[in-house]
């Protein structure tokens, strides 16, 4: 199991228990002792977890956000639903791993899902792009969108990506145009559109497929402008101030909360969803069903109208 650095006691006590009850299971004579250590050692480990988590800086729960064990879209599309029928490419250039499109049924009900993808292996990141999505990945999630309204089927979106591919060859195929084409066809949608930041929330690559009537982000995820890194490259010519830059940056669910950015903030298991995927999916589960089942009454227009004032009320000041 992958871990961050602050992590390392607690997966080291962990691991110790684990390695305990190999023990116990292979029938070691003095069983009672390992059991009782054993106890004793999980608790251990329950209270160190508690306060490792309980006072994270805002570097660490950015960190917690690209933890390399954290489910992704492809972990939930396992846990939440079923039937799922992948669709590809954009009927232009090419299909682009990094977002993964598609229908499937969510609690019966027939529902589009487009969502970023990260790679787990060596092999898959550089297949996923690291979630860095090209303009034929936005251009494929447009037409999905629009098989959905045409179906009238609702629309649930994932963002996780530091951003939109920066690469000389998606600039040529028309990156921002894509990302603004992206935007301009969500805005206008006809049917119920669910987004969720499931992690990394970066740049306008997250914002392409973030236009929704509900904006969902789970409790260890962020949400900005441009990763800490880039901006502290751009700010002080030095990529290394990550860490302070976060702090500037707002860029936490509670800080998106705050202003509006986000509706709600779907909570995670003590240490993070990639801790206890399957209780991270049922939290999100019951937000998502709660959310389509308030959107589902109304028209179209009233879809189209919910939304833009939505997005017309950020950044208002008061």
């Amino acid at each position: 199991m992958a871990h961050l650095d602050f992590e390392a006691p607690l997966v080291e006590l962990e691991e110790r228990i684990a390695d305990l009850k190999e023990l116990t299971d292979a029938g070691a004579p003095e069983a009672e002792a390992i059991d009782a250590q054993i106890q004793t050692l999980q608790a251990q480990a329950e209270d160190l977890q508690r306060k490792l988590y309980a006072d994270l800086d805002v570097w660490k729960k950015v960190q917690l956000s690209r933890h390399p064990d954290r489910p992704y879209l492809r972990d939930y599309l396992a846990l939440l639903f079923e039937d799922f029928v992948e669709l590809h490419g954009d009927r232009t250039f090419r299909d682009d791993p990094a977002i993964i499109s598609g229908f499937a049924r969510f609690e019966g009900e027939i529902v589009a899902v487009i969502g970023h993808q990260k790679g787990r292996t060596a092999r898959d990141k550089a297949l996923r792009n690291f979630g860095m999505a090209h303009p034929e990945g936005y251009r494929k999630a447009i037409r999905v969108m629009k098989l959905a309204e045409k179906a009238g089927r609702p629309i649930l979106t994932f963002i996780d990506t530091p951003g939109a591919y920066p690469g000389l060859g998606a600039e040529e195929r028309g990156q921002a145009e894509a990302i603004g084409r992206s935007i301009e066809v969500m805005s206008g949608l006809r049917v119920p559109v669910v987004c969720t930041v499931l992690g990394e929330g970066g740049s306008g690559g997250a914002l392409a497929i973030g236009v929704a009537n509900q904006v969902l982000m789970f409790e260890y995820a962020t949400y900005s402008v441009i990763t800490p890194e880039g901006c502290a490259s751009i700010l002080w010519r030095d990529g290394t101030r990550g860490a302070e830059a976060a702090e500037q940056l707002r860029m936490l669910a509670s800080d998106a909360k705050r202003l509006g950015i986000v509706d709600e903030v779907v909570p995670e298991p003590a240490g993070g969803a990639h801790r206890k995927p399957e209780t991270a999916a049922e939290s999100l589960r019951g937000r998502l069903r709660h959310h389509l089942g308030a959107l589902r009454g109304l028209s179209g227009d009233a879809l189209v109208a919910q939304r833009y004032q939505r997005f017309r009320a950020l950044g208002t000041w008061q």
